[in-house]
């Protein structure tokens, strides 16, 4: 097959890791790419949004599968613009129509979906810039903290967790008549804060069958101990010792099946990857969010536990015959540590160079914000730069692997955490 992927972080540089160990991977494509998939695949210098380009590419190169692998393209419409070309319109691609997007695209929208379809959540409300007064009055009757989203696509950015009434106030003001995440907050949905463990779980699916991936927990904030701003992501673990085979029963009768058949009764064409954001109360499962693509970093620690073909997969929930593949997952550790431009999540100087070891390293380098320079030296060009993912037998093993990697690689004013899995350790202890 002759695939195109799109994207340029480290998910993607995974997905392109795994299809090109598939048989059936004939050439790879990646748009944009960066400096990681250059060395597997040919980087396309088109941007994932370009849609009249990547069509034209798609027929010059004879491609016979589209993975997309961020949200934006996808809530922009993608699969419907290749749908509604003759020449493409048969073409199996791995993503949601925008309608199916949209549960990424609108918190609002999402939360309407769960709770017509009976999946379990936190108590919400919504309000736009015209309903400021009904909004603030709202807050007084709420327990604190409260949970405040910017209802479109922030980055990762546009959910404020507030501890006090006047912070809650002053931050609803901002988001809703400041435009504090501009278009993404001109709704905010005002939701009750669900205490508990959180843990991403994903589904693959063709919209009628379903696979359940290996699940992940993420650390999302810059600070060690989960302290200090939010970030797209410092680190993975799966699997999760707290996801047990009673609770992932849960999950999947209560939320994936809810979902999946939801979709179908809603008729919105999804044939792609559901990201379940989960909160575990007491035992039992809620969800805070959907998202409609794989997540990072938490892609660069479930892929290399999947022990069958990654690719048949793709090609099988594009075709719409997934119920024929067979998942096959490894009970190994996996560990991921990003690495982040000193500054990150704020402002971060870039264009330094990168040491790497040469050889091979106990972890898996994925990278993410890295570009080639004039010289032909590997820079660091984004927040998020590499993550660095080790296997094991143990947890343990796992993080050593990925932590002996990491203090090899070097560049001016890296940071990355010490912490990632100790949480889980010492659950495991």
């Amino acid at each position: 097959m002759n695939i195109l992927l799109l994207g340029s972080g480290g998910r993607e540089h995974a997905f392109a890791w795994k299809m090109a160990q598939s048989p059936q991977c004939s050439r790879l494509f990646v748009a944009p790419g960066n400096a990681g998939t250059a060395e597997i695949a040919e980087n396309v210098a088109i941007s994932a949004t370009d849609f009249p380009a990547l069509h034209q590419f798609i027929l010059n190169e004879k491609i016979d599968l589209v993975v997309v692998g961020p949200e934006e393209p996808l809530v922009k419409g993608l699969v419907d613009y290749l749908r509604s070309q003759p020449d493409t319109s048969k073409l199996p691609v791995v993503g949601p129509c925008s309608l199916g997007a949209t549960l990424e695209g609108s918190k609002d929208f999402s939360k309407r979906f769960m709770l017509r379809n009976g999946v379990p959540t936190a108590a919400y409300e919504t309000f736009t810039p015209d309903q400021i007064e009904s909004g603030l009055a709202y807050l007084e009757n709420q327990s604190l903290p409260i949970v405040l989203k910017a209802d479109g696509l922030a980055a990762g950015k546009g959910v404020l967790i507030c501890q006090t009434l006047e912070e809650a106030k002053s931050s609803l003001k901002e988001m809703l008549l400041e435009a504090k995440f501009g278009e993404a907050s001109s709704k905010v949905v005002v939701e009750e804060f669900l205490t508990g463990i959180e843990l991403s779980v994903f589904v693959a699916t063709d919209g009628k069958s379903y696979k359940i991936l290996p699940e992940a927990k993420d650390y999302k904030r810059i600070g060690e101990g989960d302290t200090g701003l939010n970030t797209g992501g410092m680190g993975a673990v799966s699997p999760v010792i707290f996801a047990d085979e009673a609770f992932m029963k849960k999950v999947e009768e209560r939320i994936v099946k809810p979902t999946i058949d939801g979709l179908a009764k809603e008729n919105i064409d999804y044939k792609g990857f559901l990201f379940i954001g989960l909160m575990n109360k007491n035992g039992d499962p809620y969800v805070i969010e959907y998202n409609v693509r794989m997540g990072d970093p938490e892609t660069e620690a479930v892929l290399p536990r999947i022990e069958s073909d990654f690719l048949e997969m793709l090609h099988a929930m594009g075709q719409g015959n997934l119920d024929q593949y067979q998942l096959e997952i490894s009970p190994d550790y996996s560990t991921t540590v990003v690495m982040v431009s000193g500054g990150y999540p704020g402002s971060y100087s870039k264009g330094f160079p990168i040491s790497i070891p040469e050889g091979e390293t106990k972890g898996i380098i994925f990278h993410a914000g890295t570009a080639r320079n004039s010289e032909g030296k590997l820079t660091n060009q984004g927040g998020r730069v590499l993550a660095v993912t080790g296997k094991g037998n143990t947890l343990e093993e796992a993080l050593n692997n990925a932590y002996s990697t990491t203090q090899s690689i070097s560049w001016n004013q890296v940071y990355f955490r010490k912490d990632i899995g100790q949480d889980i350790l010492k659950l495991i202890k």
